[in-house]
């Protein structure tokens, strides 16, 4: 029997080739970009691993749900490394093409082909509102196992009550599936896979290009006003 992380993977897979695309017509009433979100949600991940990790720029990072990697470009440099997991094989073919110097692998939906305790940092930027809601617990359970003591993970995500995300889903073929999560959704799933120090911050309130429209932007993190939000939790275990 075809499982749903299978039925995913031949779904991206007929995307991969105008995944760019398809976003940006979503996008385009408001003048952005997908360029624009990946670089500032690369920028917000840079600050959160020098304010937790001590310095990203020794960090290890996985990106799960890395697509095409559109953002990897911008994010090496800054970063120790990074590697990229998809269900999608013809997205990692592409993120392959595009960045040889980095690992990408194709998995399952649930279970990523590494070690345990192979990262510092884990993140999924707008990943999990297209995996099964059935198969959720179980990937973020992997994530923790794959993450070092003090490992953090950060899920970006949709904010469902901005109306502005909202038209944006709507209005995008590639995601006519989704299922948005609330922020206690999120922070629900790391509790459950045992992650400590669980917190939400909401971004997009502004369009956050540039530290000082960041600092911004934060001012508003706690209210759900923003376009997104991202959920911390740190790995604990020893």
């Amino acid at each position: 029997m075809t499982q749903p992380d299978d039925i995913k993977g031949a779904e991206f897979d007929a995307y991969t080739a105008n995944y760019n695309e398809e976003i940006n017509k979503a996008l385009n009433f408001s003048g952005l970009d997908i360029d624009f979100f990946a670089r500032v949600k690369n920028d917000y991940l840079v600050d959160i691993l020098d304010a937790r990790q001590g310095g990203a720029a020794k960090a290890e990072l996985l990106d799960v749900g890395c697509g095409v990697a559109n953002a990897h470009k911008q994010l090496t440099d800054r970063v120790g490394g990074i590697s990229g997991v998809d269900v999608s094989s013809a997205s990692i073919a592409v993120a392959r093409q595009r960045n040889p110097g980095i690992r990408y692998e194709v998995f399952d939906g649930t279970h990523l082909p590494f070690g345990n305790k192979s990262f510092d940092c884990a993140f999924a930027i707008n990943v999990f509102h297209h995996v099964p809601i059935a198969l959720r617990s179980a990937l973020v359970a992997d994530v923790r196992r794959v993450l070092r003591p003090g490992g953090l993970f950060a899920i970006f995500e949709h904010n469902p009550f901005n109306p502005v995300t909202r038209r944006i889903v709507n209005t995008c073929e590639f995601d006519k599936d989704a299922v948005l999560l609330k922020r206690r959704d999120s922070e629900t799933l790391l509790k459950g896979a045992g992650f400590n120090d669980i917190g939400t911050r909401y971004i997009f309130s502004v369009p956050a290009a540039g530290p000082l429209l960041r600092r911004v932007d934060r001012l508003f993190s706690l209210l759900p006003f923003g376009a997104q939000y991202y959920t911390l939790g740190v790995n604990r275990s020893l």
